[in-house]
């Protein structure tokens, strides 16, 4: 019995400490990025914007906040930078690139210099007349892949295409022809792609910056400008043009990207947070934006001084058979890739057309 006793207090701690070390030794099933320890949340991410408050992206940027907190319970929280407060939109890219920024918004009226093969969604009259069109094919996870490997080639991660309306152009006279174009000076983002396809018109293309704009119309330095309707109103474009002509040549089309390695680097729980976070916010950018454009142009027909200009399908079709040569250009500056992406994004528009059509008659299956 004494030796016994003994032995107790021995086999006790002996117990203990193989307990202790089965639970802190780490197994041969643990994930390769490890999950971040409760301790250490919440995490913060830091999302640029192109755009001011009270815009479509700021309204996403929100929305993106609000569904990622709710799927994190508050382990991840969302800071976001409205435009100018880190810079402009190429500098936002390269803050994105070198990872001092998580999320930012890439718009292709810049980023194809860069990424060529964003510069399809510069393109005029290549996409869908059809509303609901559009926002299939720019949800389609089909579409982003075909620019994953582009995008990752400048050491970003794709991760939403988000449409804002269609571009609306202002000038001091309507421009209905390709010949009210003629040496016109209008104001276009700063890819040369999308410089082309006003050059086709016969204009003459300037690459302003976005903040530099207001001052450039009302100094007469340009004579016209493109944008979606929001950011003509939020702008104050109006107020130093006569006339904004509703061409819809084409969407303005933003991308969500984050630094490539970052991404690769999340832990696969807050990858899923995100993911899902994303998936949330696709329908309320849409609504946001078909919205907000509408209640725009109602503010700026309000005040009384703004004439509107819709063109017929007659005067589309022009401006349309005028763009097609800027096609060429695109394929000659991106060469067999980008003509892959567009042959296959104009394939997706007539399926996409032809399942609304079949719809329509009761076609479908």
């Amino acid at each position: 019995m004494r030796i016994t006793s003994l032995w107790l207090p021995f086999l006790a701690t002996l117990m203990f400490t193989l307990a202790g070390c089965s639970e802190s030794e780490p197994t041969q099933e643990s994930s390769a990025t490890p999950e971040v320890a409760p301790s250490d949340y919440p995490v913060t991410w830091r999302f640029a914007l192109e755009e001011i408050e009270g815009s479509v992206q700021h309204a996403y940027a929100e929305a993106l906040k609000e569904r990622i907190e709710e799927h994190s319970d508050g382990r991840i929280e969302l800071d976001i930078f409205p435009y100018g407060s880190l810079g402009t939109s190429e500098q936002l890219t390269e803050l994105a690139r070198n990872g001092s920024v998580n999320l930012a918004f890439a718009s292709p009226g810049h980023l194809a210099d860069e990424i060529p093969e964003a510069g399809v969604f510069t393109l005029h009259y290549l996409l869908s007349d059809s509303e609901e069109v559009n926002r299939q094919l720019l949800a389609s996870p089909k579409l982003r892949a075909l620019f994953d490997d582009a995008y990752a080639g400048q050491k970003l991660k794709l991760l939403a295409f988000v449409p804002e309306g269609w571009m609306a152009w202002t000038a001091n006279k309507p421009l209905r022809s390709p010949d009210d174009f003629n040496g016109l000076r209008i104001r276009t983002m700063t890819s040369d792609m999308a410089t082309e396809s006003y050059r086709a018109y016969g204009a003459e293309p300037s690459q302003t910056p976005y903040s530099q704009v207001y001052t450039d119309l009302q100094l007469n330095n340009i004579d016209a400008q493109s944008n979606p309707i929001f950011a003509i109103e939020e702008m104050d474009f109006y107020e130093v043009q006569s006339t904004l002509t509703l061409a819809r040549p084409t969407q303005f089309i933003s991308s969500v990207v984050s630094n490539q390695s970052w991404y690769n680097e999340l832990p696969d729980k807050q990858k899923q947070w995100l993911a899902d976070a994303l998936e949330d916010v696709g329908q309320v950018a849409w609504a946001t934006q078909k919205e907000l454009n509408q209640t725009r142009l109602d503010s700026m027909l309000e005040e009384g001084e703004l004439r509107v200009v819709s063109l017929s399908e007659e005067e589309r079709e022009t401006f349309r058979q005028a763009s097609l040569a800027v096609r060429h250009s695109f394929i000659k500056n991106t060469g067999p890739k980008g003509k892959d992406i567009l042959d296959r994004l104009l394939s997706m528009v007539d399926a996409l057309e032809a399942r609304q059509a079949d719809s329509a008659t009761g076609d479908g299956n």
